[in-house]
């Protein structure tokens, strides 16, 4: 609601603005056409986030001088610290990077989008930027009209710069024209008063125009045109680091938790910089003359010195930053925490900002479906046989654990469903559909999220085999026969068999051994049918068990055999070597979690 208000209050005050001055058109002409460019330079390279460009950002996140340096690297390269942060929070709530390697590449992004001022103060300001502008804005347009999504890609890169430097022409004629009839620098306050008010002047105009790059462009095309003062210009350069940390909590009100994560240590590492600038601006600033001497740039260039002041600055700000990383993570985290509902489970990797990439929507996909079978599969089960976890992942021999476990755990199988497993298989469908249907698959990325859905559902199977063994075991434990009781421990002690087997399997560093013995058990799985039918026929025919009996023992025969030979096929597809749900370049394989 205040943001609507908000909006209101700007649009009636940008058209009397307008209206009652008309030689402000031109520059805000300018600004709206330099946004618009930046736009579509984010729009042109999402196109290229599928390849190198989330490899780069993925792969570089294992240190943190490498996630600030890509971070810095790639936002100066595409010209879009917003579209750093998406991939950066796409990829942290997927699982993909840490949250401290996510903390790198947003430190970096912000070094990279001192990249903007360098490009208008050296580029654009020194030559006439339209007579380029119109040539990339030709070519864009033709390579917009392509059919392949990369040379679409191309064409929306080219007129996104062309649109660019076409902004920057128009916000320079616009304040030399509006110099002649009003002069800016009549407003312009010295000293710590003067840096206070430029610097909150400076956060209201990013927040306007959200964009921190787009302030700094506007700053200095004034500056460049003599419409404020250099001191001033530092003062608004700090105030639209600032500035933008507000865009940022702002359009992460509705994100995931990562989003929110990643908005606060943006603001904190915003604040912090932009303190240390205000309270050491005079210092800086001669620092930046003394450099401005030994890179031979001259004294009253403003434009580049002003470039160079927000450079320093910002890498200043991660230096200060890098030795409280971890500290700041950890503050984060306490401080950002999930909601949980206490009696259904909730998805731990999916949420929207996932579906923003494939290769982040199908690692989220399978860390949900790994989670949901060591969790929510192995408890079902385990507690369905009467069994605790515990005993099953411990050193204690199989025929041990059943004599042990002889009580009725008095389990709802079906309440569990619902509660451990149901709200995560229905979002995992849901994520899965929707990327099929809305985000550009290749075959293989198409294939490992069939799989996934397939993996899923025989999880539901297994789940509802568990049901009907459970109810007849536990009848078994009550009636006085134990002929019928010595078959029911036989299904658990094959299944308490492969769940230990599948635990070790996905947990041990070298799973190759527990893998052959899965596929052993698989294999002996469908030779069990006919020897344990053979063993009920000999039971009925000396009358150690009713028909009832025999009739549920066949059936639960079939099921336990059934389910074995499930659970290691869902252990094969989310554990096996062959990764058959990864595709190459898509993402990276993860380290086997317990």
């Amino acid at each position: 609601m205040i943001r609507r208000i908000f909006f209101g209050v700007f649009l009636i005050l940008l058209a009397s603005v307008l209206f009652l001055n008309p030689n402000f058109k031109t520059i805000a002409s300018g600004v709206a056409i330099l946004l618009f460019g930046m736009i579509m330079l984010e729009e042109g390279f999402k196109v290229f986030t599928r390849g190198p460009l989330q490899n780069i950002l993925k792969k570089t996140t294992n240190k943190l001088y490498k996630s600030i340096t890509a971070g810095a690297f790639v936002t100066a390269l595409i010209q879009s610290s917003s579209l750093v942060s998406v991939i950066t929070i796409s990829f942290i709530s997927a699982g993909l990077i840490s949250l401290s390697g996510g903390l790198g590449l947003i430190f970096g992004a912000n070094i990279g989008t001192t990249a903007t001022a360098w490009l208008v103060a050296g580029f654009g300001l020194k030559i006439n930027i339209s007579a380029l502008a119109m040539p990339m804005l030709i070519f864009g347009l033709v390579f917009s009209f392509q059919t392949k999504n990369e040379l679409k890609g191309i064409g929306n890169v080219l007129a996104g710069l062309g649109f660019f430097f076409l902004g920057i022409h128009y916000m320079k004629e616009g304040f030399d024209v509006f110099k002649e009839h009003i002069d800016l620098t009549q407003f312009a306050i010295s000293g710590f008063l003067g840096v206070i008010i430029y610097t909150g002047l400076g956060v209201v105009i990013t927040t306007i125009l959200q964009s921190s790059s787009a302030t700094l462009a506007l700053i200095l095309t004034a500056l460049a045109a003599g419409q404020i003062e250099y001191e001033n210009a530092l003062a608004l350069a700090i105030g639209a680091n600032i500035g933008t940390t507000i865009t940022a909590i702002l359009g992460s009100l509705k994100s995931n938790i990562a989003g929110r994560r990643l908005a606060g240590a943006h603001l904190i590492f915003n604040i912090v910089t932009g303190l240390v600038a205000l309270i050491f601006i005079f210092p800086l600033a001669s620092f930046v003359n003394y450099l401005a001497t030994l890179m031979r740039i001259a004294s009253t260039d403003y434009t580049l010195k002003l470039a160079l002041f927000h450079t320093i600055f910002n890498i200043l700000g991660v230096l200060i930053m890098i030795p409280f990383i971890k500290k700041l993570e950890s503050f984060l985290i306490k401080f950002f925490k999930e909601k949980l509902d206490k009696d259904i489970d909730e998805p731990k990797y999916l949420n929207e900002a996932v579906l923003k990439f494939p290769g982040s929507t199908i690692s989220a996909l399978i860390k949900e479906t790994k989670y949901l079978y060591k969790n929510a599969v192995f408890e079902i089960v385990a507690h369905g046989l009467n069994i605790h976890r515990e005993d099953i992942i411990s050193d204690l021999k199989i025929k041990k654990v059943i004599k042990k476990s002889n009580k009725d755990m008095h389990i709802n199988v079906e309440d569990l469903y619902y509660k451990k497993f149901k709200k995560i298989y229905g979002e995992i469908l849901r994520y899965a559909a929707t990327a099929q249907n809305s985000l550009k698959l290749t075959k293989n990325q198409n294939n490992s999220i069939t799989d996934i859905k397939i993996a899923n559902r025989k999880m539901v199977e297994i789940i509802k085999d568990v049901k009907e063994l459970n109810k007849n075991l536990t009848m078994s434990l009550t009636l006085d026969n134990k002929n019928l009781l010595a078959e029911y421990n036989g299904f658990r002690k094959k299944v308490t068999q492969v769940l230990r087997v599948i635990y070790l399997f996905r947990t041990e560093e070298k799973p190759e051994k527990y893998a052959e013995k899965l596929e052993e058990l698989k294999i002996k799985a469908k030779e069990n049918i006919r020897q344990s039918n053979k063993s009920i026929d000999k039971l009925i025919r000396k009358n150690l068990i009713s028909a009832e009996m025999a009739s549920s023992l066949f059936n639960d025969n079939t099921n336990v055999n059934d389910m074995i030979k499930k659970l290691i096929e869902v252990a094969e597809l989310l554990y096996g070597n062959k990764d058959s749900l990864f595709e190459n370049g898509d993402i990276n394989k993860t380290k086997k979690s317990a």
